[in-house]
């Protein structure tokens, strides 16, 4: 069995991408209710800070900061998944077990970066309110409902129109 080293540091921020394992479902923004559900609980039970997030129908992206002596991410993104999982399930999605007795939902390993500065950390959450604009599911940041930015906008540290629209021929048009 390959052994992954991840980053076990306390207190630290990571940005997470969890994928389906059907890239060609869209459960995730289908049953977003039971995947905000599923965030509230594990935040209740082992608290956490999500800086940035963006739902999409088969994958996700997030930024989130662990509690000061406290590494233990891989127990949430486990958490969260069952969470999820049994939702849809008891919901009456036809979900099937593999060989070993677990539900063929999610991929089984998710990329995990441990965030090293602002400057990092800005990248990341750029990458993630745009990821709708890049998978051509919007054409401008602000028409994708299942994303921080939202709440960005909100708080003033972006502008509504951050992110410009795209152009038909694909390419970013940021207003000139």
């Amino acid at each position: 069995m390959v052994h992954y080293r991840r980053s076990q540091t306390p207190g630290a921020t990571y940005f997470f991408t969890i994928n389906l394992r059907d890239r060609s479902a869209r459960y995730l923004v289908s049953h977003v209710h039971h995947l905000r559900k599923a965030f509230r609980e594990v935040r209740h039970a082992r608290p956490f800070e999500i800086l940035a997030i963006v739902v999409l129908p088969d994958h996700l992206h997030t930024i989130i900061k662990l509690p000061e002596n406290d590494n233990n991410y891989p127990g949430r993104w486990r958490a969260i998944k069952s969470h999820f999982t049994h939702a849809l399930v008891k919901e009456g999605v036809a979900l099937f077990k593999n060989e070993k007795g677990e539900y063929n939902l999610w991929q089984r390993r998710y990329w995990e970066h441990q965030i090293r500065n602002e400057n990092d950390l800005q990248q990341h959450v750029d990458y993630i309110h745009f990821n709708p604009v890049k998978h051509g599911h919007v054409a401008r940041v602000s028409d994708w409902p299942h994303s921080s930015f939202h709440h960005h906008v909100r708080s003033g540290l972006l502008a509504p129109d951050w992110g410009g629209d795209v152009a038909m021929d694909g390419n970013a048009n940021y207003g000139e």
